[in-house]
Formats: structure tokens, sequence, C-alpha cells
């Protein structure tokens, strides 16, 4: 047993000391707010702890509340700056001298804190000439040596004690050292006074400034800090040290250094409020110089309190209070910061105070004179900001809030504007403007160079995974200006101020690219069949340059899909989650963190515009050809030429059936499922006048209207893409069920009524699309002839009504009327050898038959295109025959065929009249993907909707001016009708 005992002993040791130091790398630095008016009778605030301390034996608050004093009817003993001893006065005695220091009798009444009274114009004389305490009051003359150690007060009226630190010093009136400030030092009390140490280095300017007022009292309060640990002393020499940036260097007697060295002796002293980095009677300036200590301390420990934007547990308050001081060291009050007094700029109170709602990304920016700044700020205030918590009990804490000066240099670096957090060097003061500096000659003068905080960030950070609204302790960036005066009347400054809240977006990132992975692959896949389909359709087995370029633009097409549902899906989550959500869990990206998703939108506009175009340039150049069924019904004389006589022959076939088909279909050409102008003003009507616009405000509130007074946060890019693609998109998609469902049903149809006109007209139609892939549309009459009168069409129209007829079919007893078809290669090479004269036409000139007819040639061609498709069509020729079949469901999934035709042709019965595909009426999806990308991305670069809004309608009036311009011409060069018939 006695041998385990030392082993107990020293394991319990361990784990303290483990316990403890896991407590202090994981330490969240709280102190408890106490008022400065709420110390209590008989205990005075500490200016340096921020915190309530009783008053010594015999001892009451001064009338500041700052320090302490000896109670009516004592005297002080001792007194050394930090504390004082109270004797109590003999009862021969017990009036106190003015002084606090001596017992006197009083030849009349006393006052009420113990002191002689005297009667009007009377001047109470408590020594006698040499100084010494009479036993009642006397004038005498002062005097300055030991035991009277008195001088006369600034007025010459009376004998006062002379200061503390003469005394200690020579035990007289005069210095026997250095004397600074009003306080006499000895000379080995602090390193060599040098005049480098007034001099403040204004880095941005690369100009140092011999500053009068660090020359007056930066070494009186350093001395008068480490000697007497008076409280104001050591905190102007914080201030002084703040006013220089923090800056440290190699020079142990300027600002910084000589706090660091006061901090160093002042060990044994303890610190305030528990905190390591906190030296009693001295100000909190620093967290420590350990590496890595900044991620402890941001990053260690939660805020103990959770913010949610609704609900029974609402808490969206920010409430941030300051301890100010002046420059000369001295407490002035607790602030209240939602009073703006970190916001320079001037505005209303409550644009001001909504700053400090949480999730409010909040700006304000400004521009000064450099003379208002002169005149607003003859000295700076300095402030030391908390968050206030308040629990349960109704108590506050407050969290010490750490500052990350950008103007900090450590060594000559500047330490803190790299974005290693493990490198930064905190700090807890900071100041507004600084006028004082500057001056070089007399504080009175023209400061020759003002530093400026002109911008000054609070930025919240989530708990990662969090559910309840957690948040590390937020930081305060500021960033600090040197401006040279040189003329302040004309001379400006802007400033800014700012609260942001972010979370870690890794996670969300790392979603990102695995859904861009996959479906990227996904659509290398999609885009190979596609490819493999299209060498099918154009027969064509080698793997070619332009088989490369193929699959490069169906993959820009399926690439451009992947990064469109990733974007719209990113920013409906964001647009749902942050605005709807209760306890927060979710924080939008910040500005910067949106720059890869703009680039994510960007991709995915500029491929959707490739494949847009590829499909334009597609429908241009398909192969139409109309199919004339109409045989003449008579013979017609006609005159033999070069004799008078006329001749028997066939009657011509009217050609304007032909016209009127092609006409029609150049009509359709750039019909869609959308109205455009519908389009257009319904977005606009639902962002500007119904108020979704509010939607994509950097705020938790889903209100769609907000008050003319009230602030309006920045926009964030992510919720401003996720709105305007997902309101586009919507009311697209259901203009697109209303026309399908609804207008087409009941209203007109018109793809459906073109299929009908060419049956009426005897009119079939052929598209080519690719070499040996396109669409047949037969039209052939059930009735014969449609070159008739208005009597017979009706009747032949009651007669298919009343089915008293066949069926429109290209089979017997079949309704099917449109196909799909797949040719074999010497169909198309006929084809091609048909149009052959009419190409050479089109072509170099020396390959022009000078002799032909230009007229004649696109008349022989189109009779002899029309004769044998016409013979195709009857299976008149064996050896370029076709069978009609259906697609199987795999075939029509993937768009491939996987029968080549090799022999025969192939004819697919096509219901959903699939030949729409080479009009804007089949290619609505990518239309409408393409509308809804040029609008959001114009709105991302002006952040206007109305402006994107008219650009995207004079988009698509262009696009669509372009493909009926061209594809009028392509229709009148591929079916040898005339243009002028296509209005």
């Amino acid at each position: 047993m006695a041998t385990r005992t030392p082993r107990a002993s020293i394991s319990q040791t361990t784990f303290i000391i483990l316990l403890f130091l896991s407590a202090y790398s994981c330490q969240l630095y709280t102190i408890s707010f106490q008022d400065s008016t709420g110390c209590g009778e008989d205990s005075y605030f500490d200016i340096s702890g921020l915190s309530c301390l009783k008053c010594g034996p015999n001892q009451v608050p001064s009338k500041s509340g700052l320090g302490c004093t000896c109670q009516a009817g004592h005297r002080v003993l001792v007194s050394n700056g930090a504390s004082v001893v109270c004797q109590r006065c003999p009862e021969s005695k017990r009036a106190v001298t003015r002084d606090g220091y001596g017992c006197i009798r009083c030849p009349g009444d006393t006052a009420g804190d113990g002191t002689c009274m005297c009667p009007p114009n009377h001047i109470l004389v408590e020594r006698d000439g040499k100084g010494n305490l009479q036993e009642e009051a006397l004038c005498e003359p002062c005097n300055s040596a030991d035991p009277a150690l008195t001088i006369p007060d600034g007025t010459g009226s009376r004998c006062v004690r002379c200061q503390d630190s003469f005394v200690n010093t020579s035990l007289s009136c005069s210095c026997g050292g250095k004397e600074a400030g009003g306080q006499c030092f000895r000379k080995n009390d602090l390193p060599d006074y040098r005049s480098e140490v007034s001099s403040i280095n204004f880095a941005q300017l690369a100009l140092p400034i011999q500053s009068v007022w660090f020359s007056s009292h930066l070494y009186s309060s350093a001395a008068g800090c480490l000697l007497f640990s008076n409280r104001t002393s050591c905190q102007a020499l914080g201030n002084m040290c703040v006013m220089n940036m923090y800056s440290s260097s190699s020079l142990s007697t300027d600002a910084c250094g000589l706090y660091n060295t006061v901090f160093r002796s002042t060990a044994a002293q303890g610190h305030s409020q528990e905190v390591t980095h906190w030296r009693t009677n001295m100000p909190w300036l620093f967290y420590g110089d350990q590496p890595g200590l900044a991620s402890r301390v941001l990053q260690a420990e939660p805020l103990p309190v959770g913010y949610s934007f609704r609900g029974t547990y609402r808490n969206t308050q920010i409430q941030l209070i300051a301890a100010v001081y002046n420059v000369g060291g001295q407490f002035l009050r607790w602030e209240n910061l939602t009073t703006g007094a970190l916001q320079l700029c001037p505005d209303t109170v409550a644009r001001q105070q909504a700053a400090y709602t949480f999730g409010t990304a909040y700006k304000q920016s400004c521009v000064f004179s450099v003379s208002e700044l002169l005149a607003r700020f003859p000295e700076p205030l300095f402030y030391d900001v908390f968050l206030v918590l308040k629990s349960s009990r109704g108590d506050q804490r407050l969290v010490a809030l750490p500052i990350r000066n950008l103007n900090l240099q450590l060594n000559g670096q500047f330490v803190n504007q790299g974005s290693n957090m493990n490198n930064w060097y905190l700090t807890r003061r900071l100041m507004m403007v600084d006028t004082l500096s500057g001056r070089e000659k007399s504080l009175s003068a023209t400061p020759r160079v003002i530093r400026v905080a002109t911008n000054i960030k609070i930025g919240f950070r989530l708990v990662p995974l969090t559910q309840r609204g957690q948040v590390y302790p937020p930081l305060i960036t500021v960033s600090y200006t040197d401006v040279l005066v040189t003329d302040p009347l004309s001379q400006t400054i802007s400033v800014s101020f700012s609260m942001g809240y972010e979370m870690d977006q890794n996670e969300a990132r790392v979603k990102t690219d695995i859904a861009l992975g996959v479906l990227g692959g996904v659509a290398v896949i999609y885009s190979l069949v596609k490819t493999a389909s299209w060498k099918r359709r154009i027969v064509s087995p080698v793997i070619d340059l332009e088989t490369i370029l193929k699959f490069l633009l169906f993959y820009a097409g399926d690439l451009a899909n992947v990064f469109f549902i990733i974007t719209v899906g990113t920013g409906l989550y964001w647009l749902i989650f942050y605005k709807a959500q209760q306890f927060v869990s979710v924080l939008l990206p910040l500005p910067e963190q949106e720059e890869r998703f703009k680039t994510y939108v960007s991709c995915a506009f500029g491929l959707k515009t490739v494949q847009f175009l590829h499909k334009l340039v597609q429908q241009l150049s398909v192969d139409v050809f109309f199919i004339d069924w109409e045989r003449p019904r008579s013979k017609a004389l006609k005159p033999a030429e070069g004799t008078g006589e006329g001749r028997s022959g066939a009657a011509p076939v009217s050609i304007w059936r032909t016209y009127f088909v092609a006409n029609e279909w150049n009509e359709i050409q750039t019909m869609r499922k959308i109205s455009p102008t519908f389009q257009v003003l319904s977005v606009l009507f639902l962002l500007e006048v119904a108020g979704f616009s509010s939607l994509v405000l950097r705020d938790p509130w889903s209100t769609l209207q907000r008050p003319a007074q009230a602030y309006t946060p920045e926009h964030s890019q992510v919720l401003r893409f996720g709105l305007a693609s997902c309101l586009w998109l919507a009311v697209g998609l259901l203009q697109v069920v209303f026309f399908t469902v609804f207008h087409e049903r009941f209203i007109e149809d018109k793809i459906r009524q073109f299929v009908d006109l060419c049956s009426i007209s005897n009119v079939s139609v052929l598209l080519l699309s690719h070499r040996c892939f396109g669409y047949y549309i037969h039209g052939r009459s059930v009735h014969g002839h449609a070159d008739t009168n208005m009597e017979e069409m009706n009747a032949n129209l009651k007669r298919e009504a009343e089915n008293l007829c066949g069926q429109r079919g290209l089979l017997p007893n079949s309704d099917t009327q449109t196909f799909q078809i797949a040719i074999t290669a010497r169909l198309r090479n006929q084809y091609d050898r048909i149009l052959e004269p009419l190409c050479r036409r089109n072509g170099p000139s020396r390959l022009l038959d000078a002799s032909a007819n230009p007229f004649e040639q696109s008349t022989k061609a189109y009779h002899t295109m029309n004769r044998f498709l016409s013979s195709i069509i009857d299976h008149a020729h064996r050896e370029m025959d076709y069978i009609i079949r259906d697609k199987m469901l795999l075939e029509r999934v993937i768009g491939m065929e996987f029968i080549e035709p090799n022999d025969k042709s192939i004819f697919y019965n096509d219901e959903s009249h699939s030949f729409s595909d080479v009009l804007f009426y089949g290619n609505e999806a990518t239309l409408l993907i393409f509308d809804t990308l040029f609008f959001c991305v114009v709105d991302l670069a002006s952040n206007n909707f109305i402006l994107a809004a008219t650009l995207t309608y004079l988009q698509q009036l262009v696009f669509r001016l372009i493909r009926d311009v061209l594809g009028r011409r392509n229709l009148a060069s591929k079916t040898l009708v005339d243009k002028r018939f296509l209005i």
C-alpha cells in the first residue's frame, strides 16, 4: 500500500496539470459585467480590471467612484498611487486637512467630509509659512522641507503637499532624478530615455513623426505605471501602444516596448478577471504571442448562446458594449455600441441598429473631409469591446472581442494581413480617429498626419454542423489609413463599417465537386451515345476530326445541363434553407466565396450558348422537300413550238398548294411553347412589383415588402441567381403546361394542323436532319385529288368525317402520318445526284454550264425529285425499298437506332411528331434554359432585373429574326420554292 501512494499522487498531479492545460488551451475569455455606477457604498470601480473592488479599512469611494478616499475624521497615512492607508484623527484634532494628510482643530464648524469650514471671503490656512500643520488653521508660508513637504498650489492661495513621486524619490519637493509629465523618477528606474520613443512611424507613408504627445507623456506614464501602479498612467501607456498600432520592434523604449517591460516586471501583482493576459492595474492589450494562439481564441470554444431567426426561442439581437477611455487613461463610461459609436457615418438610429441584428449583412460607408474629422475628434477615444450575454437568471456576462489590426507590425512585418490564422497577433483595444499623435510642435497645432479607422468589420463564424445556432466569439477586423494633412478642406477619406457572417463552406464545396464529377461522367457517356448515333445517321464508320468536334459539341450541351442543374440546385438550397430556417444552421457564402459559384454559372452559360448555336446551325441546314401527289385529271391543248398548231398534253398541276404548305412550314419554324413577351413581363412583375426581389437580400427575413426607411443590405449573388432562375423556369414551365394541356387541346395545335394541312393539300414533307436520317410527314390525300373546287373539297371532308373513305396513314387502315426515317446510303446518293446541278449552280463559276437556264434546271430538278420520292414511297424501286416498324423503348430513350438500314430504309412510326426537333418548337427545353442563363448572367453582371429582362427579350427577338431569315433562305434553296412566296 505504501508503494502505491507516491504513484497515485503523481497520477493525480499529472491529471490536474493536464486538466489545467486543456482548460487553458480552450479558454473562452468571458468576464462578469459590472457597471461603474453600481459598485455600492463601500466599493469602487477598478478601471483596469473593469470590476468593483472593496475599499480598505476606514475608506469610502471617491466622488468619481473610481478610487477610494479616507472616511471623515481619518487622515491619509501612506499613499503609493495604487492604494492608501488611513488613520483616525485624535479627539483633540477631529478635523482633517483638505489634502487629507493631517489632523487639525477647526476655528469653526466642520463640513460633512470632516474638513474645516471658514466664513465667506476667508481662506482656510491649515499650515504655517513653513508647511507645518498648525494646531488651528492659520495662514503661514509653505515649507517644502521635511516634514512639511508642501508647495504652493496652482493659484498660490494655499499650501499643498507636493506629489508623492517627488517625496518618494528625494524626500522633498524638488526632483533629484528625472522629471517628466509632472512626476519625478530616479535615473535608473527605466531604460535610458531617447528621442526615438517619441517618434511615431506612419508605415503607409513611410514617414516618422516626432509626436509632442509621446514626448510629454510616454516616459512618465510608463514610470508611473511601473513604480506606482497608477492605473491612469497604465491606461495612458496602453493607449499610446494602441496609437502606435501595437507595433513591436527591437526598440524596447517605444510605447509597446515599455508596456511589455512593465507587464513582465509586474508579474507578481497577478491578473484580473481570471484572464492570464490581463495584468492587475494594467489594460488588457494582447492575447499573448504564442504561435497558433489566435485559432485557440477564435475557434476553441463556441459562445454559450444560440441564435434563432423565428419561433419561441427567437434570438437575433447582438448587444455590444465597450469600456471607453480617453487618451489620458481616464475611464469615461460604459457605452452601448448600438448607438453607433463604431459607425462614423451619420444615419438614422433604426438603420444603424440594423447592424446588430444577427444574420443581416450590414455595410455602411461614407466620405469625410479631413477638416471635419479634425473638428469632430480633437482627441482619440479608446474602446474595449465586449459582447453581452444574458443568462436565464437575468445576470450578464461579457465576452471579450478580439481585434485583428491589419496595421500591426511585428519586426517590420504586417503579420495580420495574411490568411493564415496561426500567424495572427490578436489585440483588445481600438480607436477610431487619431488626430493627436501626428502633432509635432504643440498640442494645439494642426497635425501633420492623422490616422483613421477606414474599415471596421465584425465577423461571426458559425460552428460546423450546429443545429442550435451556435457561433464562435466574433472577431473585429480593423484597418487604419494614414493621411498626410496638406489641405484639410479639400482632402477626403472614405470609411466603412460592416457586419459579416460566415460558415465553413468546405463541406458544401466537396458535395458540389462530387455532384459535378458524377454528373459530368454521366454527361460524357451520354455524349458518346449521341456521337455514336450521329455517326450511324450520317453513315460514317471512321473516327475523324469531325467526329471529335461533334463529340465536343454534344458534350458542351450536356455539361451545360450539369452546371445548370448544380447552380440552380445550389441557389434554391440557399434560398430555402437560409430564409426558412428557425435555429441558425447555415449562413450565406461571403461575396468572395461566391466567385466559384459565379464561375459555374458562367460555364453553364458559355456551354449552353455553344449548344444553342449548334442546334441553330443544324436547323438552318436541314434538307427539306415537299412531295406533291397531285396528278392531272385531264388533257390540255398546248401550242407546239415553231408552229401554230396545238397538241394534246397533260393539264398542269397547280403549284399553289405546295407554296401554301411551304409558307405554313416557314411560319412554324420559330413557333415556341411559351410567349416571350408574357415570360418577361410576368417575371418582372413577380420580382419588382410583387416584391420577390426582397428575398435576395443578405438578411434572414422572408418578407416581400420592406419599409422605405428600413436598412437594405446588399444582395447575395447565390440567392439572386436561385430566385431569378427558379422564377423564370417556373413561369416558363407553367406556360409549357398550359400550352400543352389546354391550348393545344382546346384552342389550336399548329403542329397537328400542319399535318392535317399536308393531307388536305395532298403534299408530303421529307425532312433530312442528317445525311441518312430524318422525318417524313405523309400527306397523301385519301381522296386522290386536292386541286379541286370548294364544293368537292367540302364533300371530301364530309366523307372523311363520316368514315366513308380510307384512313390517312401510310399503311392501310392506319392513321400514322409521321415517321422517323433511316434511309440507305444508296437512296441518299440518288437524292444528292438529282440536286447536283443545283449545287453546282451555287458553287464556283468555273463549274457552271453557261448554256443552262437556271430556271429550267430548278424546274427539272423539282419534277425529277418529286417523281423519284413519290416512287420510293409507293415501293416502286425494289433496290431502294423501305419497311415500317416501331422503335424499341431503349431506342426512344437514348435517341439511337440499333438497326442499320443497309438494304432497306426503315420508317419508324412516330406518334409524338418528333419532326418538331428541327423547329424551335421541339427544342423548348434548350431555349428555356438558354434564356434563363442569359437573364441570370446579365443580372449577376448588372444587379438589375429590369435591364436583364430587357436584354433577354431583345436577345430572343434577334435570334428569332436570324432563325426566320436564314430558315426562309434554306427552305427556298432546299425545296426549290421561290422565297418570294414565303411570307
